[in-house]
């Protein structure tokens, strides 16, 4: 986000001297993690929210700040915000993608398997305790090298899971989210509910809103009485970012020096980024951004409500194999710029199931079962018509993501074209040569038992919807 802001900076023909004392009064740090050398086509961002109590300089909140930030008592050092941003070499185009913060994950530095958001500080604390107890560094210095080591763990946990090389390192502290929504003016958001959890603050009625920084906070710190917990809260952040990104990016904010001065004094504040940085070209790289080519999406989740190794934790479980796979083609999507691949989710595909055998139920469990996967659930019944020999996705055109991410779920079905159905909405007819999910297969053959109700099969959770910063109607979200 700040990144974005000193861009259109930069775009709107300001000063370069104006611009370069953004990047004067930050906060620098050296890390061994970053980098090695790998070209894999991009460039490559660990942004980082940290749930501190001091800024950036490591200096103490005020009690009165720490009050309006709902920070509490509580001192560890947690990473609850953790975003890879991907920018292919052509600097076209970028991909925000969001780790959520209970990811049940491989540490290389801890050697076991934990969550995510834990890492930084866990060895932090360790490496403060070998420092100060067993070593007797003088605490300050403890403290300083065990954030290095804090912040090395956490970009080679994040390297290990998704199979990229992180080239440059953001962090940002809870005060720092707070003064820069303030300084660029508030942020919009809608709700689907009503929402009110007092451990966070958010206390808001169902529709749109602009919040201040105290409130955008809580908005996207709110993680209990969410449906889907952490993962909800993780589109929070996503749809709050593409918000402020929207705003920087289409001019609406950085046009007065006031504007700039609030931005610039809430950046030196409160972030930090690592060395070797170079935001000068950085900044002439993404001048293409500014046409909102910017997307957030959520790696692929086994399950929300999953449990650690030892029974004691729960979290969001992940496969890495295909959090790596699912990275990668993004990637290759944005450098060839599949603008329409980058942007699409499920919930855009409304699907109409149709049933064309005798077996009682089976649209239904079908149509369950992709509303499982995310599609939004259409109208459900007997195919009429002449009947149908085979199963098929059909569609507006045979290209069509939906249907072909569709027709894909239900064991590679055929997708048929028909220029008489809308964009966005595709029909799946089943024929009796049907046997994927929703099924009960009880013969060799594979067909389904004539007259058995089909129960629907377990189902991997949908994945969370695709966010743009180039939208001036961003969608409602719980």
């Amino acid at each position: 986000m700040t990144l974005l802001a000193v861009t259109v900076v930069a775009g709107t023909g300001i000063a370069w001297s104006k611009v370069r004392s953004f990047e004067d009064g930050i906060k620098h740090i050296s890390t061994t993690a970053l980098g090695g050398g790998k070209d894999d086509g991009a460039i490559d961002i660990l942004l980082v929210g940290v749930d501190s109590r001091t800024d950036a300089h490591g200096n103490p909140l005020s009690a009165e700040e720490l009050a309006t930030l709902r920070a509490g008592d509580d001192v560890a050092t947690n990473t609850d915000t953790i975003i890879l941003i991907r920018i292919p070499n052509n600097g076209e185009s970028a991909t925000a993608i969001s780790i959520p913060r209970d990811s049940y994950v491989q540490s290389p530095a801890l050697g076991r398997k934990t969550k995510i958001n834990g890492v930084f500080g866990e060895v932090k604390l360790e490496t403060m305790k070998d420092l100060i107890e067993v070593q007797g560094v003088d605490p300050a210095e403890g403290e300083k090298r065990g954030t290095e080591a804090g912040r090395d763990a956490l970009i080679g946990t994040v390297a290990k899971l998704t199979g990229v090389t992180v080239d440059h390192y953001a962090e940002i502290g809870l005060l720092g989210f707070s003064l820069i929504t303030d300084a660029l003016g508030g942020v919009d958001v809608c709700l689907k509910n009503d929402v009110y959890e007092p451990l966070s603050g958010a206390d808001f009625t169902a529709g749109w809103h602009k919040l201040n920084g105290p409130q955008a906070l809580s908005f996207v710190r709110q993680r209990h009485d969410l449906p889907r917990g952490d993962l909800d809260r993780v589109v929070r952040q996503q749809v709050v970012m593409a918000s402020l990104a929207h705003s920087v990016t289409s001019g609406k904010t950085l046009t007065s020096p006031s504007t700039l001065n609030k931005l610039q004094e809430a950046v030196h504040r409160s972030v930090v980024l690592s060395d070797g940085w170079d935001i000068m070209e950085f900044i002439q790289q993404l001048q293409d951004l500014a046409g909102g080519n910017v997307v957030f999406a959520t790696i692929p989740v086994l399950q929300e409500n999953g449990w650690s190794d030892d029974g004691e934790q729960s979290v969001v479980t992940v496969d890495a194999t295909e959090v790596k796979d699912w990275v990668a083609g993004l990637l290759h999507n944005q450098a060839e710029g599949k603008t329409e691949e980058l942007s699409y989710s499920p919930e855009n595909t409304t699907v109409e199931v149709f049933n064309d055998t005798d077996i009682n139920g089976l649209a239904s469990a079908v149509s369950r079962v992709l509303t499982a996967k995310g599609f939004s659930e259409g109208p459900i019944g007997n195919h009429e018509g002449e009947r149908s020999e085979t199963s098929k996705v059909v569609a507006n055109r045979s290209e069509d993501l939906g249907a072909k991410e569709i027709a894909r779920e239900l064991g590679d079905l055929p997708v048929v074209a028909d220029e008489s159905l809308p964009d966005g909405r595709v029909q799946v007819v089943l024929a009796n040569d049907y046997n994927g999910p929703g099924t009960t297969l009880s013969n060799s053959e594979g067909v389904p038992s004539s007259g058995e109700a089909a129960p629907i099969q377990e189902a991997p959770l949908a994945p969370s919807p695709v966010i743009t910063a180039g939208s001036d109607d961003p969608k409602c979200v719980n």
